[in-house]
């Protein structure tokens, strides 16, 4: 039984990774109070953001929240899409899951050398 709502996106659809990365050592989870006092954000509004599917966590044994280092980074580019564009939590998503599919575009069009006349949009 998962946190999420019915229309909640999957954990993997925001990945920036192209291809399968191992790590040499065990990555560092970080927890829950850890990444609210790292973002300045109350506890509650992270698990809202989890239960959305903006956030990737997982559970560990006892049922608690762990974190990727780089949840605080991934919370701030939610204030800051929020706060910037006035959108709803529910919409976030969709937005950032357009953003990372440009990303992952515009890196193919680099590796496969296509230029562009164009600055970049971002």
């Amino acid at each position: 039984m998962s946190d999420r709502p019915a229309g909640a996106r999957p954990s993997h659809a925001r990945t920036h990774e192209v291809g399968v990365q191992y790590a040499i050592v065990p990555v560092p989870r970080l927890s829950l109070e850890t990444v609210a006092r790292r973002s300045g954000l109350h506890p509650d509004l992270i698990r809202r953001f989890v239960a959305l599917g903006l956030v990737d966590a997982d559970r560990d044994a006892s049922g608690r929240l762990g974190f990727a280092p780089t949840a605080p980074a991934a919370l701030a580019r939610v204030q800051r899409l929020r706060t910037g564009l006035c959108l709803n939590y529910a919409s976030l998503g969709l937005v950032l899951d357009l953003l990372d599919r440009i990303s992952l575009l515009e890196a193919a069009l680099r590796r496969a050398g296509v230029r562009s006349d164009l600055p970049p949009w971002t």
